[in-house]
């Protein structure tokens, strides 16, 4: 049996490793091949290059890195590829993207594109030249586990990515392999110094890869031409404090930027937004304890285990950087549903965002969260 779990020598099991240009992939590509697989490289072009191009090396997949992961694919010694896949991203992701912001709510793009162009489109390709496996430069454990393998948070707790991975199927889970699991990202750049690869001193990716420096608003305003419209910003008890040049400028939770007027008799109360209604163009704004809730209800949802007949006790986490919430699972009456009843209130839940279910290290599944009804109730018109 092999590292990667097969019972064949290593050259005769074939890899195809995604590579994005960073550092992070091309280690995980020069590591199976000093292992000895038969390994193979593919890069996506994802979106317009010359947009890219000036981005200052805080995405991935730009012009770049393109560049990159072709000059680390020469040094490890493996053929590498270059896939167009710029019209199923867009579909995928740029335009999912665009109309959940449309919605009120606050995407991560980087799960979609996960979900659907790299581990379903690109999984495919992948069996389609005959891989064994596709392996990956995330910072997440495969285990092998009594049912099938399972999704483990990373074994550097800064470097985990699990969150950004929950809508990974147990069916994609049989043919994914990453190998950076268990290491850190310190040790990841000495691998990367070792094998003398270009992207050893490379700064990880921070933006949305097509929206550099957060220019979010202005690839909505391509894609959707006309869709952003002002409108109100409204106070829990119906006073107009505001104008606003769009809902997509916004989030539950901010209070930079709001720009209000004073309302009669204010005592200088911190404002912040608690809801966004698209469709009446109203941004919401109250006091810090009325983003307080503890029901978070969630859609599409993706379970890596056998879904509860009953509630489930698990924690959750409602943000890539947040702690893991005690909580209780529970099934939704529609298909693909859940409801979370979290043990104690949370603050600044924000529809769009990711809410991912865990037992210690292992991820039991997740999905969006999404607006309810109960809770995006109508402002009353102020009197």
């Amino acid at each position: 049996m092999n590292g990667l779990g097969f019972d064949k020598r290593p050259e005769a099991t074939r890899v195809v490793v995604a590579m994005s240009g960073g550092v992070d992939s091309a280690v995980t590509a020069a590591l199976l091949k000093e292992q000895g697989y038969d390994v193979l490289g593919i890069t996506l072009q994802l979106y317009d290059q010359g947009a890219a191009a000036v981005s200052r090396g805080k995405t991935c997949c730009a012009g770049q890195d393109l560049r990159d992961a072709r000059a680390a694919a020469e040094r490890i010694g493996i053929p590498h590829y270059v896939l167009d896949y710029e019209r199923r991203f867009r579909q995928g992701v740029m335009e999912d993207f665009a109309d959940s912001y449309l919605r009120g709510e606050t995407p991560i793009p980087c799960v979609r594109c996960n979900q659907t162009v790299k581990f379903a489109d690109l999984l495919g390709t992948a069996r389609a030249l005959g891989a064994d496996v596709l392996a990956t430069g995330h910072y997440v454990r495969r285990v092998a586990g009594p049912d099938g393998p399972e999704l483990h948070r990373a074994a550097d707790p800064k470097r985990d990515q699990s969150y950004f991975l929950f809508a990974t199927t147990r069916e994609q889970l049989e043919f994914l392999r990453f190998p950076l699991g268990e290491v850190s990202k310190d040790e990841t750049r000495d691998l990367a110094r070792r094998f003398g690869l270009v992207q050893a001193e490379k700064p990880d990716s921070q933006d949305i890869c097509f929206a550099p420096d957060g220019a979010w608003a202005r690839v909505i305003e391509r894609l959707r031409p006309g869709a952003i419209e002002p409108g109100e910003i409204v106070h829990l008890d119906g006073t107009v404090l505001g104008r606003h040049a769009g809902i997509a400028h916004f989030t539950v939770g901010q209070r930079r930027g709001l720009h209000l007027h004073a309302k009669p008799g204010d005592q200088g109360e911190k404002l912040f937004v608690v809801r966004l209604e698209p469709e009446t163009r109203r941004v919401v704004v109250g006091p810090r304890a009325a983003l307080a809730g503890r029901r978070v209800a969630v859609r599409e949802v993706n379970w890596l285990v056998a879904p509860p007949a009953a509630g489930l006790r698990a924690r959750v986490k409602l943000r890539s950087m947040s702690a893991a919430l005690p909580a209780t699972i529970r099934r939704g009456e529609s298909p693909g549903t859940a409801l979370v009843l979290l043990d104690a209130a949370a603050e600044a839940v924000a529809p769009g965002q990711a809410c991912v279910f865990y037992d210690g290290d292992r991820v039991l599944g997740g999905g969006w969260i999404a607006r309810e009804a109960s809770v995006a109730a109508p402002v009353r018109p102020a009197a």
